[in-house]
């Protein structure tokens, strides 16, 4: 299974979502590519509301990040986020990056490929905030029209993974045994319901109101007003 993996800090051996991400790859890669990503290091900019890649992605003036990520993330069969908690949301630097993914949102030009994938977001935190911070991340996966997203949250307490049990961690692999055993199981399983029903959201918004805006064309093109899926081969 390739994977492409964007760890939302430059945070190691010392990091939760880290260690927990490398147990994910460790079951789940059989030798296969693993291309990994770390925030800010690999996108240090912030996204500047441009717009310009809404009609040309390629235009970015940040696309010397983008064009790596992008190329792994589309050749990757899953995708794993590790975001830690700051504050009870993902921290800025993944917001950074999801940001400047936005002309891949159904309401733009949505990459088929994407309905095809899995994705797992990864999350820990000392106490609270997990769920808000996946869900952070995991809105866009949504809009990007990821078919599958897998979440593990965790609490880990204030003295991170170095701090844990042994029982835990221990408690934590069995988990991790049996998320990746669901993972394996969907591997080109078609998207989820939600995302189906934002893409007939999106086309039916495409057609009636913005026929003559130019992701409408992008639209066209692929034959998605004509019937055709993007989660449909033939």
């Amino acid at each position: 299974m390739k994977i492409t993996v964007i760890y939302g800090t430059n945070r190691t051996e010392k990091s939760s979502t880290y260690n927990i991400a490398r147990q994910f790859i460790a079951e789940l890669a059989d030798g296969d590519i693993v291309t990994e990503f770390h925030l800010p290091k690999d996108m240090p900019v912030f996204c500047t509301g441009c717009l310009t890649c809404l009609s040309d992605s390629t235009k970015c003036p940040h696309y010397k990040y983008i064009q790596p990520i992008e190329e792994a993330m589309q050749n990757a069969d899953l995708l794993i986020f590790t975001t830690p908690v700051y504050l009870l949301h993902a921290p800025g630097q993944v917001k950074a990056l999801l940001d400047h993914f936005g002309f891949q949102w159904m309401a733009h030009n949505p990459r088929g490929v994407y309905f095809h994938k899995q994705a797992l977001v990864i999350s820990t935190g000392a106490r609270i905030g997990m769920r808000r911070t996946v869900r952070d991340v995991k809105n866009s996966l949504d809009w990007w029209g990821v078919g599958r997203v897998y979440r593990f949250r965790k609490t880990v307490g204030m003295a991170g993974w170095r701090g844990l049990s042994d029982k835990r961690k221990a408690a934590f692999a069995q988990e991790i045994k049996t998320t990746s055993q669901k993972i394996r199981r969907q591997t080109g399983a078609k998207p989820r319901l939600k995302v189906k029903l934002i893409f007939y959201l999106m086309r039916f918004a495409q057609k009636k109101f913005w026929s003559d805006e130019p992701q409408a064309a992008y639209w066209r093109e692929n034959g998605w007003f004509d019937g055709k899926k993007p989660w449909r081969t033939s």
